[in-house]
């Protein structure tokens, strides 16, 4: 099984805003995690149980991902791979009529809305940082003032990075 580091945007069932997305050619194609110069594989586009998905992946950062091929894994700390969400987080800046999104591991499970309703509580709490979600999905699963901007029409609990101790090596 991969296990992936990326940023997964799921613009529901607008599928012009995610090949909008899909086609946006970053500033930086090439981003940077401490000495490190990783490049981002090309968006990947796939329609995941009634949405649409985009994914962007930065190249060799992930375990057993097929878009590496053999390509060595990049060996990132925890420090490293939190910039380099960051920058992952910018580029979603950039995009518009999407539902929800997040940078981490793995993390399409939490931009799914239907699956969010189970995570009630931690969504109350704040734990699910990183989390970006519209005003119309933060209103229908009853959310608080305490998620914070993340640009016009869409909140968010700020990423607060990798926890120590997460590396890729």
């Amino acid at each position: 099984m991969a296990l992936c580091f990326e940023l997964v945007v799921n613009f529901g069932d607008n599928a012009e805003a995610a090949e909008a997305a899909a086609r946006t050619r970053p500033t930086r194609t090439t981003l940077s995690a401490g000495g490190h110069q990783i490049p981002l594989h090309r968006p990947v586009l796939t329609d995941s149980e009634g949405h649409i998905e985009l994914s962007i992946l930065p190249v060799a950062v992930s375990w057993h991902c097929t878009l590496d091929g053999s390509l060595p894994r990049q060996k990132l700390t925890a420090a490293e791979l939190t910039e380099l969400g960051q920058q992952l987080y910018d580029l979603l800046g950039t995009f518009h009529g999407y539902v929800a999104a997040q940078v981490g591991w793995n993390p399409e499970h939490f931009v799914d809305p239907a699956e969010l309703r189970e995570w009630s509580e931690e969504l109350n709490d704040g734990s699910i940082h990183g989390l970006v979600l519209s005003e119309e999905v933060h209103a229908e699963l009853g959310l608080g003032a305490h998620y914070e901007v993340f640009r016009p029409g869409y909140r968010w609990i700020p990423y607060r990075g990798e926890p120590r101790g997460t590396t890729t090596d």
